[in-house]
């Protein structure tokens, strides 16, 4: 592999299913598979499986390309674009496929089979019962050409094998897992073309990377066991065998298959909430592959760091937390004007509920304490909203109702704040020194009664956006809460 490093002629790809919305562990697969190519130089192609086309509506390519350009990938053959290897959906490649199906057939490697699916079911039920692995058992291999005949001419479609060889072991490296050997007998003749004339999965994507030349395979280990029988297919071809890396699973913090239920299961989820396709791709970078700089890096820097060899074997986990760091630490690197067009650019109210000129003061304040749109618009409504505030939340009522304030501090507190004309280091200085309350004995009671909470923004920062008046006002309520 080291040859493609050094010449600079890597080419990978990224060959999903449009059969829904592209799932995290995939996006990790294409953007582990994109990296690779940046950071060698080398060229990314994207290829649509598409041979389910039951399952395969327009809905879900266009999904998919639209989610992959926003999580910043750019290929440079596929499908929109084009490119010297194309077509780039295998419903438009079956032309293709025909010329090699017809190349195994003359040379006795592939043979059609004609069992139903009833007697493949009954075969594997036996197997299972005795112990043994289920394969296909051969019934169709030796069928001479009248018996072909005979069973075409009852109108049964067959599918077409591939005649795996009886004896001998395949050796198969890995980029990551290291070589793995397989035993020839084990594997069975497998189909490479449905009775529909569609191509299986083998078959099609074994040749595609070839045609394609696609010398480095990233996916996910479920993929493991289908590499030796498309190296055997690629053999009998004589067609190139490309360098496979098989990615450990992406799990739920549970160590469970992701879902839903761990925040997000896929890439459109995060893009709605409001996530951004720096902080994405950072995270993702980082699961289940090792940089040394814990800082938030660029593309050049994230291709540049990585590395096949620090790809782990252990599944990875996403975990909501860790991806809520690296949006923070996205969300920074924004100016405050960056940040508010973000923000309004989410579905929502909040552009109307900002008085006209507080918008880069209310960015200021909140931009440390902000993961997503939806935590901007809660804290809008902190701040400028009477109505939605007519309620403090449990931790805020608990604290007053608990805090070592005197009753008559809030009257002081009321009457103060009018008479520094709103100014805060003015106004918590004269409350310290005429209610003797000082620190968080002071502070905390003020936040929870101006906001509703027991942490965020500097009250500094929020006690302009509040408003003298709306603040007077929420103070004069505490009362009710004690």
């Amino acid at each position: 592999m080291a040859q493609y490093y050094t010449t600079m002629n890597l080419k990978s790809r990224f060959a999903p299913s449009p059969t829904g919305y592209l799932h995290l562990g995939n996006a990790r697969t294409a953007l582990f598979a994109w990296l690779a190519a940046r950071g060698a130089g080398g060229r990314f192609v994207l290829r649509l499986e598409d041979t389910d086309q039951a399952r395969s509506p327009e809905i879900y390519e266009k999904a998919l390309l639209e989610d992959l350009h926003w999580l910043g990938l750019r290929w440079d053959e596929g499908p929109d674009l084009g490119g010297p290897a194309g077509p780039y959906r295998q419903m438009e490649r079956l032309d293709i496929y025909q010329k090699y199906y017809a190349m195994l057939l003359a040379a006795e490697q592939a043979y059609p089979c004609y069992c139903s699916p009833e007697d493949l079911a009954a075969e594997r039920a036996v197997q299972r019962a005795s112990g043994k692995s289920p394969r296909y058992g051969g019934r169709c291999r030796h069928l001479d050409s009248a018996q072909r005949q005979a069973l075409a001419a009852q109108g049964i479609h067959p599918v077409l094998r591939f005649r795996v060889p009886d004896t001998g072991i395949l050796n198969v490296p890995d980029r990551v897992w290291g070589e793995r050997s397989y035993a020839l007998a084990d594997l069975g003749d497998f189909v490479i073309r449905r009775s529909d004339g569609s191509p299986a999965f083998f078959f099609a994507n074994a040749v595609d990377d070839a045609l394609m030349g696609v010398n480095l395979v990233l996916r996910g280990e479920d993929h493991l066991s289908n590499t030796p029988r498309q190296i055997l297919i690629l053999q009998a071809l004589q067609l190139p065998v490309p360098e496979y890396a098989h990615l450990p699973l992406l799990l739920g913090g549970d160590g469970q298959p992701l879902s839903k239920r761990h925040g997000a299961a896929s890439l459109r989820d995060l893009r709605s909430e409001g996530y951004l396709p720096a902080a994405v791709r950072n995270y993702l970078a980082r699961l289940g592959h090792h940089y040394a700089a814990s800082e938030l890096l660029d593309d050049a820097a994230l291709a540049s760091g990585f590395s096949l060899e620090n790809i782990s074997r252990a599944p990875g986990h996403f975990d909501l937390v860790q991806l809520q760091h690296w949006q923070h630490l996205a969300l920074q690197e924004l100016t405050d004007a960056e940040l508010w067009d973000w923000l309004v650019a989410a579905p929502g109210p909040l552009r109307d509920m900002v008085p006209e000129g507080m918008a880069m003061a209310f960015v200021a304040a909140l931009r440390a304490n902000i993961r997503l749109p939806a935590d901007a618009l809660d804290w809008a409504r902190r701040c400028f909203s009477d109505q939605e505030f007519a309620g403090l939340a449990k931790e805020a009522a608990a604290l007053l109702a608990l805090a070592e304030a005197p009753a008559a501090f809030w009257p002081l507190a009321e009457r103060l704040l009018q008479q520094s004309a709103g100014d805060y280091r003015i106004w918590t200085k004269s409350l310290q020194q005429e209610s003797g309350l000082k620190g968080k004995s002071l502070f905390m009671p003020l936040r929870a009664a101006l906001t509703g909470l027991c942490h965020g923004p500097e009250l500094a920062a929020l006690l302009p956006l509040i408003g003298m008046e709306r603040a007077r006002e929420r103070l004069r309520t505490v009362p009710q809460y004690l």
